[in-house]
């Protein structure tokens, strides 16, 4: 199963290919952390980053970078993924009201695991465990490497810049890598992921952020659904400043809360997971914290100054 997020707005390039480059901006840094799970056993913790542009020559075609190290439970299993993304922008209309975005996913992901952290049954002598026994079990390796890749596309709707609707659909793992330790072929779940979100105009200082986001891969299924509210502080030319407050719930297993604040070019997010699932006696509720940051780098552009030329009598 591949890493989820709660703020997933807040790690386009995950949400989707065909986000990357698409930004009001020259260059664009998103960071993002998760930890949970912290009071049921050894917590998952997972981290991103990623990087992504235009191209000065093709403005229309946006690439990335991305990132990321996930790391769960006893056996120290370890998911390190770098990931590749191209997108392409066209007009649908002439005066851009819809474009569309298809994009590319490649990624390389590492999977590591320590063996030795495990406790297995034929281990036990009878009386008590003695780690020098043989395990029993018939792993390769405790590495793994493989490719990956992906293909999304989004539609957008900008009647202006208060009013938007944006979706998408992505297809990651299409080609169904092994991710096994053992001798058996494992392979990773083809993962289908359609999202659509949107800004309307509430009056002059608040706007309605709703978003819904569905995941399939293999057996598992992810619905998360909620909104924020976004009120405007300040507005003008060189300030900006806006704050975020939202409500989401993530089926069959969390509700959570998440606030937010834009300071200039510069994005930083919060949320908290309620966990509602059949873990609640373990969790005591708790579930996780999560924490996403992203800065838009703007060139500077001198102005042009025209000059003009004096004549040859002067």
């Amino acid at each position: 199963q591949d890493v989820h997020w709660s703020q997933f707005n807040d790690n386009q390039l995950y949400q989707n290919p065909g986000h990357a480059g698409h930004f009001n901006g020259d260059y664009r840094f998103i960071a993002n952390y998760r930890n949970q799970w912290r009071s049921v056993t050894v917590p998952f913790s997972t981290f991103s980053f990623s990087a992504d542009t235009r191209l000065k020559q093709l403005p229309n075609l946006g690439v990335g970078l991305s990132f990321f190290n996930d790391a769960v439970g006893d056996g120290k299993l370890r998911t390190i993924e770098v990931q590749g993304n191209v997108s392409y922008l066209f007009k649908l209309t002439q005066d851009s009201t819809h474009i569309l975005r298809p994009g590319i996913n490649i990624g390389m992901n590492h999977r590591q695991v320590n063996w030795d952290q495990f406790y297995f049954d034929n281990q036990f002598n009878g009386i008590t465990y003695d780690p020098s026994l043989p395990t029993g079990e018939t792993y390769q390796t405790d590495r793994k490497t493989n490719f990956s890749v992906g293909l999304g596309a989004i539609h957008e709707y900008y009647k202006n810049k208060r009013f938007k609707v944006i979706s998408g659909i992505g297809f990651y793992n299409l080609n169904r890598p092994n991710q096994g330790f053992y001798t058996q072929v494992i392979p990773r779940d083809i993962r289908v992921n359609v999202f659509s979100k949107g800004l309307f105009k509430l009056d002059p200082d608040w706007d309605l952020v709703p978003s819904i986001q569905f995941s399939v891969q293999g057996k598992y299924r992810e619905l998360i659904l909620g909104s924020s509210v976004k009120y405007t502080l300040i507005e003008k030319a060189g300030s900006y400043r806006a704050l975020y407050a939202g409500i989401w719930f993530r089926n069959r297993d969390a509700g959570y809360l998440s606030v937010g604040v834009d300071f200039q070019d510069w994005f930083v997010g919060l949320s908290y997971d309620i966990n509602v699932s059949k873990l609640v006696p373990a969790s005591n509720a708790r579930g996780g914290f999560e924490l996403a940051a992203r800065y838009i780098l703007h060139h500077f552009k001198p102005k042009k100054i025209a000059h003009r030329v004096c004549p040859d009598y002067i």
